[in-house]
């Protein structure tokens, strides 16, 4: 365990406080990080969050945390390893923290009330993030939600996260979603070569699911968890046209040297 930090010059001038948080390590295996993971506090308020993410023994931590005002404070160096993914996998790494950035945006989430986000607040994340994007060369298929790592254990940002305003500013990959319609639709208990493509194509856009053919508990989280990134309309674990559709369009979008990280 390193020392703690007592103070720290901040990594971008978009930080407005530097409050050092003693819950991080050195990153393993990875020299730079490659990915931005979003998160919302789900704390009743941004003190209780900061709170949490700076005291020691609670071993959650994140490198940045953007309260409602649009202020921007950094808790770890971007050289560190900070805590804020748990177990949680993309694109086969399962050390999810080691390879990013973790940023907190602060919202009482889903189980206290789960209010809009303002828009001043967001416009510091996307300014948050395109800072890192340009000094750091991370891809825009490498920004991502914590329920796309986690998507059996995490819901955040959530559906009200407003990733479509983020793609249009230049940070995150997005494409429009396909309108919902009625048609067939793929639940739970269902199986076959139709089940076992979906889960190759969420597979292959990083998602940690194993291709058995089975539409299980675990697809329906996977599913769910794709559908409150990019298709929030709608969040039912249902397989439908417009989600396969916005899913195949997705793999579509992405350059070819997305299949090789």
């Amino acid at each position: 365990m390193p020392p703690p930090l007592r103070n720290f010059q901040p990594d971008t001038l978009v930080v407005s406080e530097v409050k050092p948080s003693p819950n991080f390590n050195e990153r393993e295996g990875v020299s730079d990080p490659d990915a931005i993971i979003l998160h919302y506090t789900g704390m009743a308020d941004a003190a209780s969050a900061l709170s949490r993410l700076c005291s020691a023994g609670t071993e959650v931590s994140a490198h940045y945390v953007v309260v409602e005002t649009g202020d921007i404070i950094q808790c770890v160096p971007e050289s560190r390893r900070a805590w804020h993914a748990g177990a949680s996998s993309w694109a086969g790494e399962t050390d999810i923290n080691s390879h990013s950035i973790g940023i907190e945006v602060v919202n009482r989430g889903h189980d206290l009330g789960y209010p809009d986000f303002p828009i001043r607040q967001i416009a510091a994340v996307i300014t948050l993030c395109k800072s890192i994007i340009l000094r750091r060369e991370i891809p825009a298929y490498r920004i991502l939600g914590h329920s796309d790592v986690a998507p059996s254990r995490k819901k955040d940002p959530g559906e009200k996260f407003p990733w479509r305003l983020l793609s249009d500013s230049g940070v995150g990959h997005w494409v429009d979603p396909e309108p919902i319609t009625r048609g067939e639709q793929k639940m739970l208990g269902a199986g076959g070569e139709e089940v076992m493509a979906l889960q190759e194509a969420l597979a292959r856009y990083g998602y940690e699911i194993s291709v058995t053919g089975r539409y299980d508990n675990k697809t329906v989280d996977v599913v769910s968890a794709f559908q409150r990134h990019f298709r929030p309309e709608q969040i039912d674990g249902v397989a439908d046209y417009s989600t396969l559709t916005t899913l195949n369009e997705l793999l579509a979008a992405l350059p070819k040297e997305a299949f090789a990280v």
